[in-house]
């Protein structure tokens, strides 16, 4: 039996007998943990009973991830304590696919892989097709700042799953497997009757695939304007051809992208509809993306905006 209690839920417990097809429960997180042993499970692993306590300091709903570092730590928790310790990409995949089929999101597996296999101060190039992955140091001429809109959404009650669906019909139309493949040539060239909506949604993948490199030599050079040019762009695009965001986030980027002035960029993040902005920006700049945001914006907000700055850890690991 798994034994679990959520700590940040006041306490909040659940429970289930391990076998070879575990129920679902009523709540997304007991549904990452019995999703994890299901999966765990189903590589033939001999996952042992266990009594879990689970807490932590990423905001729920926020548009960080909570969701992809619970479902990484339990199934290192769990294999570790059956003493059969995973690869970083054997974790993401499992809690990937515990999220896919027990929690109903279908996600890729970006968020799980940062959970699993970051390194301290570097970013993640990740080629989500392979899991091909490698660290890149973010020059220490940069600042990570994260802003919290305070506004809250679940993924599978928003418009994720439908801009997955979405995206899968476009591929289709272009005879691929999904749009990674599409070059910008291919997707005028070959357009054809493809409606105005699908199209946006494929131009939005297509564009942001094209600016994850660019984005990382910026962030190993400290290129803070071509970071401003480039979140700037990825912002805009996540607006009017993935359509994911909302004025007041809108918004608050709008007046955190002036206040940094080119020292660096800003843009949603996450799944859309709520939750988080992140802004790059150089040292010098971090105060300034403070005071836009609590004299700019929450001024007149409905629901203030947070602001910290934060560094990028290791993944997943065993503390002693």
């Amino acid at each position: 039996m798994i034994k679990s209690v959520a700590l940040d839920m006041g306490s909040v417990e659940d429970q289930f007998l391990l076998g070879e097809s575990i129920e679902l429960a009523e709540n997304n997180w007991q549904n990452h943990i019995r999703g994890v042993a299901h999966f765990l499970g189903q590589r033939g692993l001999g996952i042992k009973p266990a009594r879990l306590a689970i807490a932590g300091d990423i905001p729920i709903g926020a548009g960080l991830s909570s969701s992809a570092s619970l479902g990484v730590a339990t199934a290192l928790a769990l294999s570790d304590h059956a003493g059969l310790p995973l690869a970083p990409p054997d974790l993401a995949s499992i809690a990937q696919k515990a999220e896919n089929d027990y929690v109903g999101c279908a996600c890729g597996i970006m968020d799980q892989m940062a959970s699993a296999a970051g390194e301290k101060d570097h970013a993640l190039l990740l080629d989500c097709r392979t899991h091909e992955h490698m660290p890149i140091p973010i020059s220490n001429k940069l600042s990570i700042v994260v802003i919290d809109s305070g506004i809250r959404r679940q993924l599978t009650d928003s418009a994720f799953n439908t801009r997955r669906a979405e995206c899968d019909q476009a591929a289709a139309h272009y005879g691929m497997a999904s749009l990674r493949s599409v070059t910008f040539e291919q997707l005028q060239r070959d357009r054809g009757d493809l409606g105005d909506t699908l199209y946006r949604r494929a131009r939005h993948v297509v564009s942001e695939i094209a600016r994850v490199e660019p984005t990382a030599v910026a962030l190993v050079k400290g290129a803070v304007r071509d970071l401003s040019d480039l979140l700037r762009a990825s912002h805009l695009s996540l607006r009017d051809d993935f359509e994911v965001s909302l004025p007041e986030m809108d918004r608050l980027v709008d007046i955190v992208h002036t206040a940094v002035s080119g020292e660096g960029g800003v843009r949603m993040t996450g799944a859309g509809f709520g939750g988080c902005a992140v802004a790059v920006v150089s040292h010098d700049a971090v105060g300034n993306v403070f005071d836009a945001v609590s004299q700019g914006y929450n001024s007149s907000a409905e629901f203030p905006a947070t602001v910290s700055v934060f560094a990028p850890s290791d993944g997943a690991s065993r503390l002693s």
